[in-house]
């Protein structure tokens, strides 16, 4: 790697109150090490790895806010109650200790989930409409006003924690089809009232949490929001047709509060709209003005998804992502399964040492090394 892309990739970032050593990011990613929903000193200990190796930020694996329908596992953990927060403070202090900076992902799965999972068996999933991704509808599962109202409070409570612990800064999880994308997606959301209808409608629900978790912190604490276009077993789906529709979400989540966006993509270097080679990162910073994360198979030879089923995945070169970086199509960079399978990649990516990096493997899932 050229001096160039060493020093491009070192630049120091500030979000906020919040200044980072460099622009790299560690991505969230699902790891269900955490029995009944409390982290323990192995998850304290994965995260702390990575800071001790350079990575800039750590947003940590999605954690189920407090609401009983948050959830769709025992093993992934919360954030909410005394044991799971005592086990998050513990983790942002070792991060810090080691040099690095720790946001939280906060999250709900709604109509993901289904009856009888974990940690709250008794709960039911809710949705905008009680439909599932593959287009199924649910009796009863129709969120009411009372039901929304819960659930922004659960996420402005969830961030409002995150503060008071030592956690610096929030990310929002608005993608993937998990219940915020939900409402945003006309396939799941068939609304009437005023959360459904045109896009604006559907981009009512993420507004108003955004909005809360916004009113919970101090001004210069960072609130980002993830989104994405594809869904679970979905690839295709798209919440934004073309720039136009993208730019009613942004122009909307940006009103309510959001800092950055951290945009979801399989594979980074893909045009999202047809007519230019901007990604979904490099769109969402163009119309909304606001600094955003690119992320997708960033340093690897295969999607993510291939990754998750099993598929292994070859190093490979990172000069098409700094040539974007370079010329400012998007701010930071979000690096998953490149970091899952070697902790110490960022700082062998900075120093030059591409050739002692640990490529991905799928047995590395079962592990937190």
């Amino acid at each position: 790697m050229t001096s160039l892309a060493t020093e491009t990739l070192s630049r120091p970032f500030t979000l906020g109150g919040l200044t980072l050593r460099n622009r790299l990011v560690m991505a969230p990613m699902t790891r269900q090490f955490s029995p009944d929903g409390v982290p323990g000193e192995n998850v304290a200990s994965y995260y702390a790895r990575r800071a001790a190796a350079n990575v800039g930020l750590i947003i940590t694996e999605g954690t189920y806010v407090g609401h009983p329908s948050a959830g769709e596992s025992g093993q992934i953990p919360l954030f909410d109650g005394e044991e799971p927060l005592a086990g998050w403070r513990r983790i942002a202090e070792d991060v810090h200790a080691a040099g690095g900076r720790i946001i939280p992902q906060l999250w709900h799965v709604g109509m993901v989930r289904k009856p009888g999972q974990l940690p709250h068996a008794d709960a039911s999933p809710m949705g905008p409409s009680g439909i599932r991704l593959d287009g199924t509808r649910e009796t009863n599962h129709t969120m009411s006003s009372a039901d929304i109202d819960a659930v922004v409070e659960a996420f402005a409570d969830a961030a409002a924690q995150a503060e008071r612990i030592g956690f610096d800064g929030v990310e929002i999880h608005g993608a993937h089809g998990y219940l915020i994308d939900q409402f945003l997606w006309s396939g799941t959301n068939r609304r009437t009232d005023g959360y459904g209808g045109d896009l604006a409608s559907r981009t009512r629900f993420a507004a108003e949490i955004t909005a809360a978790v916004r009113a919970a912190v101090s001004p210069e604490f960072p609130v980002i929001f993830r989104l994405s276009q594809w869904k679970l077993d979905n690839y295709d789906a798209r919440i934004s047709e073309n720039p136009k529709d993208l730019e009613t979400i942004l122009s909307l989540l940006s009103e309510a509060g959001a800092d950055a966006f951290h945009c979801s993509t399989r594979r980074f270097w893909l045009p999202e709209f047809d007519g230019s080679d901007l990604n979904l990162a490099g769109w969402a910073k163009k119309l909304s003005g606001l600094p955003t994360i690119t992320v997708g198979s960033v340093g690897l030879d295969n999607d993510f998804i291939s990754g998750f089923q099993g598929e292994s995945a070859a190093v490979t070169s990172v000069d098409n992502l700094i040539t974007r970086l370079e010329r400012e199509e998007f701010d930071l960079v979000a690096v998953g399964r490149a970091l899952l399978g070697d902790p110490e990649w960022v700082a062998k990516l900075l120093e030059g040492r591409t050739d002692e990096m640990t490529p991905y493997t799928p047995d590395q899932l079962a592990t937190l090394s």
